[in-house]
C-alpha cells in the first residue's frame, strides 16, 4: 500500500487520468513531472547547500571574533 492506498484505487486514477489526459499527451505529461520533481529536488539540495555555506561563515567569523578578543 502506498500511502493508504491499495491497487484498486491506483488503477481508478490511472484511468481517470487516461480520461483527462488522452493517451497521446501522457508522455508530455510524465515528461512535465519528472522534470518538475527533478528541478524541486535540485532546488531543495541548494538550499541546503546555501545553509550549510551560511553556517560555515557564521562560524568562521565567531572564530576570528574570537581570536581578535583573545
Amino acid at each position: 500500500m502506498i500511502l493508504g492506498m491499495g491497487v484498486p484505487e491506483l488503477a481508478v486514477i490511472v484511468v481517470v487520468i487516461l480520461v483527462i489526459f488522452g493517451p497521446k499527451n501522457l508522455p508530455k505529461l510524465g515528461s512535465s513531472l519528472g522534470k518538475t520533481v527533478k528541478n524541486f529536488r535540485d532546488g531543495m539540495d541548494s538550499g541546503t547547500d546555501d545553509a550549510a555555506a551560511e553556517v560555515s561563515e557564521v562560524v568562521a567569523d565567531v572564530a576570528d571574533a574570537e581570536d581578535a578578543d583573545a
